[in-house]
């Protein structure tokens, strides 16, 4: 088993949370939280990872074969799923809030009052 995609999840969430504390731009704070949310990808990658296992279809395979975990995979596609409708609401709120006031900094939040 290695350690490896842990630590690219943990790589990964951290450089994301970075980007989001240091940004300047909402888009910039928004790709930032993508970042910190794909590494949720790598780590439910690495958890439903089985090594010599196939894909989890079982019309022709003998039982007792190794499968990954099709649970895995479902958590993931809702993950992608979750992430899209954030990402598209995130960015039609900071498109509005350029509109509105001609600014994309977020220091400046506290002036966009609706």
């Amino acid at each position: 088993m290695s350690h490896v995609p842990y630590g690219v999840a943990i790589w990964l969430f951290f450089v994301g949370l970075y980007g989001i504390v240091t940004s300047r731009h909402w888009v910039h704070a928004i790709i930032c939280l993508v970042i910190v949310q794909s590494s949720s990808y790598v780590l439910l990658s690495a958890i439903g990872y089985r090594h010599g296992a196939g894909a989890p279809v079982f019309s022709d395979v003998p039982p007792g074969t190794p499968a990954v975990d099709p649970i895995v995979q479902a958590l993931m596609l809702t993950d992608v799923v979750v992430e899209v409708t954030v990402m598209a609401v995130l960015l039609a709120l900071a498109v509005q809030a350029y509109k509105n006031h001609g600014n994309a900094d977020p220091n400046h939040a506290s002036l966009l009052e609706g």
